[in-house]
């Protein structure tokens, strides 16, 4: 910055003066410590500028209750680096010590839920998130509990997935099927799609001959091939349904806690019913197979039941036994 462009502390009258302060200040306590010359560079003012304020800045505060000001009543400094090194940090903090502040458990939660938003996919704000992780640590009343939140598993295929919906090129990939067999598919990507916390690709399978929903979580070995795609989410209709039953399909019966309907949303369809009654909900699913479905019933402890047919009701009963005999039950 040029000597002409340079304002002095002549240069700045009270009101002038004040505003300077209330932006110094918030700076000030965001660095932590800070040279005279670099927060001259930062607000293009003169260094002799800088130190006047924070010499002013040391000497102001609030009254305490007895209206006389006190020595806790006043900002402070690291005297020794600020005279001596030209450092300048702020050693005491007034009037932003007494707003409200999080409590470090807060916080914390709030920092979880941040790291959890950045591990999903989609989430392309990264910079912007860490940011506000780092200004929630130091503002909190304390320090915040660590926390650590695992990236979700859709993460890995997403990129490649995306890239070909911008390219509009064909995808291929291994995936795993809900009877537990691992198939390879190509397929025109159409879009991505997110149901509760499973993300979800839909697209025109080569294979298959038509659109399929195929969960990220699922993918493997996910590539990018060289021919275009061929299809398109404006050439194709595409149901607004996740699942499409077909004549092949399971109607399976479940007998489930009413709270409990939305551990299982995911396999609902459009004819999909729903009958309450005391807490308890029967529902009619239509499922390809019942190998997925098997795990999500026995997950939720008790909570739900297949009562029809019998073959999807011993299917469960063997997979979850055979599951306890694992653990010598």
């Amino acid at each position: 910055m040029t000597k002409s462009t340079t304002r002095t502390g002549a240069g700045l009258q009270g009101r002038d003066r004040l505003a300077f302060l209330l932006v110094l200040v918030p700076y000030l306590i965001e660095h932590e410590q800070v040279s005279v010359a670099d927060a001259a560079e930062h607000f293009g003012v003169n260094e002799s500028l800088i130190r006047e304020s924070v010499t002013l800045i040391a000497v102001s505060g609030v009254p305490g209750e007895t209206s006389a000001y006190q020595h806790e009543d006043l900002f402070d400094i690291d005297w020794d680096l600020f005279e001596q090194r030209d450092q300048i940090v702020l050693t005491r903090l007034v009037v932003i010590d007494d707003s409200p502040r999080f409590s470090a458990r807060e916080a914390a939660a709030l920092i979880a839920g941040l790291q959890y938003l950045s591990a999903l996919p989609g989430s392309s704000d990264d910079e912007v998130i860490g940011s506000l992780m780092s200004k929630l640590a130091i503002g909190a009343s304390g320090r915040p509990t660590e926390v650590a939140v695992a990236a979700s598993p859709a993460t890995a295929a997403l990129v490649p997935v995306r890239d070909a919906l911008a390219q509009r090129r064909e995808l291929s990939f291994d995936y795993l099927s809900a009877d537990g067999r691992t198939e390879h598919r190509t397929v025109d990507p159409l879009r991505v799609e997110s149901l509760d916390r499973d993300w979800y690709l839909r697209g025109w399978c080569h294979l298959r001959q038509a659109v399929r929903t195929f969960r990220l979580d699922r993918m493997s070995r996910v590539e990018i091939g060289e021919n275009q795609a061929q299809h398109g989410a404006d050439d194709l209709s595409v149901p607004s349904d996740f699942f499409q039953p077909s004549a092949s399909d399971l109607t399976v019966t479940v007998d489930i806690d009413t709270a409990a309907l939305p551990m299982i949303a995911e396999f609902f369809t459009a004819d999909s019913q729903v009958r309450e009654e005391g807490g308890r909900s029967l529902v009619n699913l239509r499922l390809g197979h019942v190998h997925g479905f098997k795990r999500v019933v026995a997950s939720l402890g008790g909570l739900a039941e297949v009562t029809d047919p019998g073959t999807a009701r011993e299917e469960v009963a063997a997979w979850a036994s055979e599951a306890l005999a694992g653990y010598g039950l």
